[in-house]
C-alpha cells in the first residue's frame, strides 16, 4: 500500500460521498442479512449515519509477500440502510433481492496497491495499483451456532486498476463462512474464506514476464485458481451512543495455492492487524428499512 495509491482511493470515495467503515466497526455481528431491529431488544438502527473514522493497519503487500505495508488514515463515512440502496456491511450499492434467509446485492470493494520499489521480490516489476472491485454478492443466513449468528457470503467481482485508468485486471471470487456474536457490550466474530482469481488477476500479483526475469527471479506464467485461504477475527465495542472502537486480525495462507511456486511468493503465511475508532456526529430519526 503506497501513499499515492492510498490518496487516489480516498479521493475517489470522497467524490462519491460514500465511505464505509471496516467490517469490525459495524453493528451487525456477522456479514450476513440481518433485521434492522436487533434481536437483543436494542432500538432499530437509523436510516443513515454520518461521522469520522480513524484507522491504522499493517499487512503484507499481497498474499505471499514478505514485505509489509503500514497505513493510517482519517476519513468521513456515511452509512445508509435503505430498502434498495445500501452503504454498509462491506459494500456500497444496490440490494437486488432479499428474503428471510438470502440477500443479493450489487456493490463494490477495494484494496490498496503497493510500489514495486518497496518489495525486494518485485523490484523492477510494474507497481500493483489500487484495485477497485465491482459486482454481485450473494449472502445467506444459516442460523445460530455457538451462541452467535452463522452466515455465508459469495461475492463475484470484476477488478479494475484505479491508478491505470480503471484498466480491467480480471475477476475475483471470495466465498466465506462467517460467525458473529454480541455479548457483554462487545461485537466479535470470525470468518474463514477463500480468495480465488482468474488468470489475468493472478498475473497481476504473481506473473513475471520474460522481460522482467533475472537470475534470481525466473519468468513465471501465473495460473487461475486459489490465491489464499483467509482466517479473520474482528472485535468492536461501543463507547456511548456516538463512539465505537474496533480492531481486526487476519491470517492469509498461500499453501496449496495455484501460484505458490511463483518467484514472487516469499512466504506461505502472513498476518494483518488493524485498529480504529469511529465517531458518529449525525444520524437519522427515521429507522432503517428492511
Amino acid at each position: 500500500m503506497n501513499t499515492p495509491a492510498f490518496t487516489a482511493l480516498i479521493g475517489a470515495l470522497a467524490c462519491a460521498g460514500l465511505l464505509c467503515l471496516p467490517t469490525a466497526a459495524r453493528a451487525q455481528p456477522a456479514d450476513e442479512p440481518g433485521p434492522e431491529t436487533p434481536a437483543d431488544g436494542r432500538p432499530p438502527q437509523p436510516l443513515w449515519e454520518a461521522g469520522l473514522a480513524a484507522f491504522g493497519a499493517q499487512s503484507p503487500a499481497y498474499p505471499g509477500a514478505r514485505q509489509r505495508t503500514r497505513n493510517a488514515i482519517v476519513l468521513p463515512y456515511l452509512l445508509y440502510r435503505g430498502r434498495v440502496l445500501r452503504a454498509e456491511q462491506g459494500t456500497v450499492g444496490v440490494r437486488a433481492a432479499k428474503t428471510e434467509r438470502m440477500e443479493l446485492d450489487v456493490g463494490f470493494a477495494g484494496s490498496f496497491g503497493s510500489a514495486a520499489s518497496d518489495n525486494d521480490a518485485r523490484r523492477g516489476l510494474p507497481n500493483i495499483g489500487t484495485l477497485v472491485e465491482f459486482g454481485p454478492r450473494l449472502r445467506w443466513r444459516l442460523g445460530s451456532a455457538f451462541g452467535g449468528n452463522l452466515g455465508a457470503a459469495v461475492p463475484l467481482r470484476g477488478v479494475f486498476d484505479l491508478n491505470n485508468g480503471f484498466e480491467y485486471r480480471g475477476m475475483a471470487l471470495e466465498p466465506s463462512i462467517r460467525w458473529g456474536r454480541r455479548a457483554a457490550g462487545f461485537n466479535y466474530g470470525a470468518s474463514l474464506g477463500l480468495l480465488i482469481a482468474d488468470e489475468r488477476l493472478a498475473d497481476t500479483f504473481y506473473g513475471v514476464a520474460p522481460v522482467f526475469a533475472t537470475a534470481s527471479r525466473p519468468a513465471y506464467v501465473a495460473q487461475a485458481g486459489l490465491v489464499a485461504t483467509r482466517l479473520s477475527f474482528n472485535l468492536s465495542r461501543r463507547l456511548g451512543p456516538d463512539w465505537v472502537v474496533f480492531g481486526f486480525a487476519r491470517v492469509d495462507s498461500v499453501r496449496g495455492a495455484a501460484n505458490e511456486s511463483s518467484p514472487l511468493v516469499d512466504k506461505t503465511r502472513g498476518t494483518a492487524v488493524g485498529l480504529g475508532v469511529s465517531w458518529t456526529f449525525a444520524r437519522s430519526d427515521r429507522p432503517a428499512e428492511r
